[in-house]
């Protein structure tokens, strides 16, 4: 058995891994690795592996057997090739130690930059660089650095001396502080250092290599790390690299400076080199918007040679990956070296345009473009817009960071976001500028707003990638975090007060906007029909109201899968005669009101038939149970007894006797059809009459008839005889001849189990109801449930909520055991799901391997399952393809 490596080496002309390797390397070791294969210069070092930090922390938080041998002989390497000596007085290197997990997770764990800085290298640095203001410069961030990500102290205790230094100083910027008054800095760092840490600054630079090396394992158990990871679906045990680089300095003078840049905008996908740069400034600079940076093509006047390297570089680098990227470089004294190479984060809008033009462009096939954009994304394409009719107070602008509009109510910090978000409302996040800390009030906000920074900086990039509206930079807001105010020129916006931003436009507009819903258009619509060319499964949607069904359509819904009816007995003109069935005291009474509701339930399935033209709509009959059309408060039954006429006595008396202490599991779906078989007739026959009057006027309707909550084959072949028996006399008596077909809804772990035979008893189709099967799977209200889920998902009892994504291997067998024994019965039954899973993508890819016929889901989100039904086919294709070589 060879022994295992824990260190890969990379420097000019020699490295150990490659491209491939993320796994292992993380993606900046990969593309560090990928990069010195291909020429380009890299500072050299070397990366300590994903499997390392595992093994750390399985170890009790100390180092494998051999590891620290790996890192001393790999720095011994570095040395050699550029002349240096780490830890040496006169010729001293200096490293970075950086995180890099598999996954892009921009900000969220930790770098130290400059480390190897003691009281005796410095004297080398300055005597190397000539520069002791440079020298000193690079050592106060170290100690801040140093101090605040490997020893746990609030970093704004440093940025306050430091400010208090530029305000004694008289300067704006800290490039503007002179050598002497940075060498005072680093005196009073260290000063504050040994105060709060209780120890002097290490002077070891070994040890401080040590200490740097635990802190970025130790960020990937980090609290933004965490929550990053949850939002984005990112597995805990994957670790992170960290790698050890030689350092190089874009804060040596203005020959020297710092960026980031993408292959093509990030925002729009415009092909176009774009980032955002600094003239002497190190790299945290730029991602942290303390200065507003300059565009990344300004570079070429100051410095027109290393802005052609970098020019020929990201051309070559684009070419070679064949996607968009995300680029680190710096500039020292007129040399180029890049720091990260990774394929960029970026707006649906961009991805779908960066996708499209690189097949127009030759470089990628359509799959590939399809397989480029997640289905969830799509979510960001169809954020609502501001109304163009809206009347507008435009307060300010800042810039575009990511687009869509968003209105809420204004906060100013990630804790309160979280907090009034959990009270329901909707709101706002305005902030100096945003920082790892605040990713939970940034998912929490419905947008982001800060006063600094720029489009590469922490709020746009996490914003853009979050898929939220953001408007970055903008230098007119006056932020006072103490009032909880922000002044914009004459305005003041308090908290609470409603504000929208337009991340499209990069505009802040007070009060509470107009906002419309987008639609399907352009190059949307292209790639939309490229997808449906790959899908071999069918998308329909969850409608019930003719609205509803237009919507769908025009996101590309191939029919209806889940009308519920019950909604339309809620609708005020119909509600009065639903109580007046429920107050009759006999079936003749109960007729009577039903009576009222015919024609209004007929004129509803009349227009949704007329929308859906000829596609398939599945219509459940009444699913709730009775209880839920009366008030329950004394003070409402009051009000409706005088309403409706009847002593209140009887109204209550009737609401106690409906009463269930747990109506999930209680009288309702088709338990109150056979209990009640006149509500399922009235229903059936309102839906027969719409679609023989439309088939007479030569209108296409295919009705599909679903039984709820069905658990024995005797209450399916009940209301399947009535409801055949009805649909024969309307069609008779209209001399019409409408096909149709009646089918159950899966809901009950019993019916999958006894699948085969409910389709013996009749059952035309299936469509599985994974709300209720998920509830009686598992035992227990989603209602409920909410209490205590996130604690579950949060501490890996579950891996994600049930109810948002399906328990593949507990609902997911009674499904794919529903569908294996029906098709036993019926080998061409139609199968589908009409829960709330038909619109998430890892569920929808399940219901593709378990050969349902189509997946249903809200209007909204038609187009995500339809990209998701195509990546389900391709992905399964291309595992089949591969598995053949």
């Amino acid at each position: 058995m060879s022994k295992k490596k824990y260190v890969y080496f990379f420097g000019v002309g020699k490295t150990e891994g490659d491209g491939t390797m993320k796994d292992l390397l993380g993606g900046k070791g990969a593309g560090l690795a990928e990069m010195t294969k291909l020429g380009i210069p890299v500072p050299p070092g070397f990366t300590i592996t994903t499997e390392t930090c595992n093994d750390y922390f399985n170890n009790n938080s100390q180092y494998p057997e051999g590891m620290w041998d790996e890192v001393l002989t790999n720095m011994k390497m570095v040395e050699d090739l550029m002349g240096l000596k780490f830890g040496d007085a006169e010729k001293p290197l200096l490293v970075s130690v950086r995180s890099g997990a598999k996954f892009s997770m921009p900000g969220m764990m930790d770098t130290v930059l400059n480390l190897g800085l003691t009281d005796s290298t410095i004297e080398g640095v300055i005597k190397r660089s000539n520069n002791e203001k440079f020298a000193y410069d690079a050592y106060r961030r170290f100690i801040t650095m140093f101090a605040s990500i490997v020893m746990g102290v609030d970093r704004m205790e440093f940025e306050h001396v430091l400010d208090k230094k530029k305000e004694k100083t008289k300067v704006k910027y800290d490039s503007e502080l002179s050598a002497d008054a940075l060498k005072e800095l680093v005196k009073e760092f260290k000063a504050l250092y040994k105060k709060k840490v209780n120890q002097d600054f290490p002077q070891d630079p070994m040890e401080q290599l040590k200490l740097a090396i635990n802190a970025v394992f130790g960020s990937w158990f980090g609290e933004r790390a965490k929550t990053y990871r949850k939002l984005n679906g990112i597995a805990d045990d994957l670790g992170t690299a960290v790698n050890v680089c030689t350092m190089v300095f874009g804060n040596m003078g203005d020959t020297s400076g710092t960026g980031v840049a993408f292959t093509r905008d990030p925002s729009t996908g415009e092909h176009k080199f774009y980032g955002e740069c600094l003239i002497n400034a190190q790299g945290e600079d730029v991602v942290a918007g303390i200065r507003t940076p300059m565009k990344v093509e300004e570079l070429e006047k100051p410095m027109p040679d290393a802005y052609k390297h970098l020019m020929e570089i990201y051309q070559s680098l684009e070419k070679h990956y064949k996607d968009m990227l995300d680029l680190e470089f710096t500039i020292e004294d007129g040399k180029l070296y890049m720091l990260q190479v990774r394929v960029g984060k970026r707006t649906a809008a961009a991805a779908l345009k960066i996708a499209m033009d690189m097949v127009d462009e030759g470089m990628i096939d359509k799959k590939t473009a399809i397989l480029r954009v997640e289905p969830q994304q799509l979510d960001q394409f169809l954020h609502p817009m501001i109304d163009p009719k809206a009347k507008l107070k435009k307060l300010a602008k800042g810039l575009p960071a990511s687009p869509g509009a968003a209105v809420g109510k204004a906060v100013f910090t990630a804790k309160e976001a979280e907090e009034w978000a959990e009270k329901g409302e909707k709101v706002l996040l305005i902030r100096l500028e945003t920082s790892p800390e605040d990713i939970g009030g940034m998912h929490a906000a419905k947008g982001i707003l800060t006063a600094r920074g720029g489009m590469t900086s922490h709020a746009a990039v996490v914003a853009r990638g979050m898929g939220k509206p953001c408007v970055a930079g903008c230098g007119d807001l006056v932020i006072d975090a103490k009032k909880k105010t922000c002044t914009v020129k004459e305005d003041v916006i308090k908290e609470g007060d409603w504000v929208t931003i337009n991340g499209s436009t990069g505009e802040i507009i007070l009060g509470e906007t107009k906002l419309i819903e987008p639609s399907i258009t352009g190059d949307f619509a292209k790639f939309m029909d490229w997808v449906d060319e790959f899908k071999d499964m069918g998308v329909r949607a969850n409608a019930d109201t003719p609205h509803d069904a237009e919507v769908a359509l025009k996101f590309g819904a191939e029919g209806i899968g889940l009308c519920r009816t019950e909604h339309m007995f809620f609708e005020e003109d119909r509600i009065k005669a639903v109580r007046e069935m429920i107050l009759a005291d006999d079936e003749a009474g109960r007729r009577k009101a039903l009576a009222k509701i015919l024609p209004m339930q007929k004129k509803d399935f009349k227009g949704i038939f007329k929308v859906m033209k000829g596609k398939p709509v599945t219509i459940r009959l009444l699913d709730p149970p009775l209880h839920e059309f009366l008030p329950h408060a004394d003070k409402e039954l009051n009000a409706l007894a005088k309403e409706m006429g009847v002593a209140a006595s009887k109204l209550k008396e009737r609401n106690e006797l409906l009463h269930e202490f747990n109506p999930m599991l209680g009288h309702r779906g088709c338990r109150l059809g056979v209990t009640y078989p006149e509500i399922y007739e009235i229903q059936v026959q309102a839906i027969m009459e719409a679609a023989c009057e439309l088939q007479k006027e030569g209108v296409s309707v295919i009705p599909e008839i679903m039984i709820p909550l069905v658990a024995l084959t005797a209450e399916f072949t009940k209301m399947k005889d009535m409801t055949v028996k009805i649909c024969n006399d309307v069609m008779e008596k209209a001399k019409v001849k409408v096909e149709y077909m009646v089918g159950t809804m899966i809901e009950l772990p019993r019916a999958a189990i006894v699948a085969d035979k409910i389709v013996e008893a009749g059952a035309e189709f299936f469509s599985f109801g994974t709300n209720d099967l998920t509830q009686t799977t598992f035992g227990l209200s989603r209602d409920d449930a909410g209490r205590f889920l996130p604690f579950y998902v949060d501490h890996k009892i579950l891996p994600e909520d049930p109810f948002v994504s399906i328990d593949i291997d507990g609902v997911g067998e009674l499904i794919k055991m529903g569908i294996s024994k029906g098709r036993s019965a019926k080998d061409k039954l139609k199968v589908g799901i009409c829960g709330e899973h038909g619109g998430e993508a890892k569920s929808v890819e399940f219901c593709y391997n378990a050969g349902m016929n189509y997946v249903s889901c809200s209007p909204y989100r038609v187009p995500l399952a339809r990209l998701a039904a195509a990546h389900s086919m391709l992905k399964k294709k291309g595992s089949a393809a591969s598995t053949t070589k």
